[in-house]
């Protein structure tokens, strides 16, 4: 999966404090991201109100989260784990919007160091799904600071 790999790397800058955000998030819309399958669907993860789709840079990202999830202690159990392999930009534009409730993309989340979180967000998912889009509409409608 080489067209991944230049998502861990983009990620790595931007957890040194290197990064460019704009630059992250495109990488993510190019690259191919391996998510798991669980109850007939994507896997996914709740916290804090939001959905989070669990994804992955490669399959020992995901091998090492199907470790942690299958033994608790990171030993392999001999399941196999089923995952779709979807180009970044169609869970942000068209997976998540279908979602109906504010979801974002969680990458590599078994790797502490290399983990990244793309919350529900303008500039990440279409507007009409961001968390934050009303507060943006709301200062443009005349009711900005001033």
């Amino acid at each position: 999966m080489a067209e991944g790999m230049a998502l861990p790397e983009r990620i790595a800058q931007q957890r040194a404090g290197l990064g460019d955000p704009r630059a992250l998030v495109g990488e993510l819309r190019r690259a191919l991201v391996l998510v798991p399958f669980q109850d007939g669907g994507l896997w996914t993860a709740e916290l804090s109100g939001v959905r989070w789709i669990c994804g992955f840079t490669d399959e020992g990202a995901l091998a090492r989260f199907a470790r942690a999830r299958d033994s608790g202690d990171g030993r392999a159990t001999g399941r196999t784990w089923e995952f779709a392999e979807l180009r970044g930009a169609r869970l942000l534009d068209e997976i998540i919007p279908a979602m109906d409730e504010p979801a974002g993309v969680a990458i590599n989340i078994a790797d502490p160091a290399g983990a990244m979180l793309f919350p529900p967000v303008a500039g990440i998912v279409p507007d009409a799904v961001a968390v934050d889009a009303d507060a943006d509409a709301d200062d443009t409608q005349g009711g900005g600071r001033g």
